[in-house]
């Protein structure tokens, strides 16, 4: 029994990705530039990602 992986484009740095199977919405990193990306769409086994905007906290210093 083989298990079902989707495939996508990094939107930053433009590596192949291969993941398991994931749905809209989460999020997960981008082995190569570590960009945190979130899941737009899933169709017929490509996702569609786009990037997420991480905000640092300023702890004031």
């Amino acid at each position: 029994m083989s298990t079902a992986t989707l495939s996508g484009v990094c939107p930053e740095c433009e590596t192949d990705l291969t993941v398991p199977p994931v749905v809209e919405g989460e999020t997960f990193s981008c082995p190569e530039c570590m960009l945190t990306l979130r899941v737009e769409a899933v169709d017929a086994g490509v996702l569609r990602l786009s990037m997420v905007e991480v905000q640092l906290r300023d702890w004031g210093q």
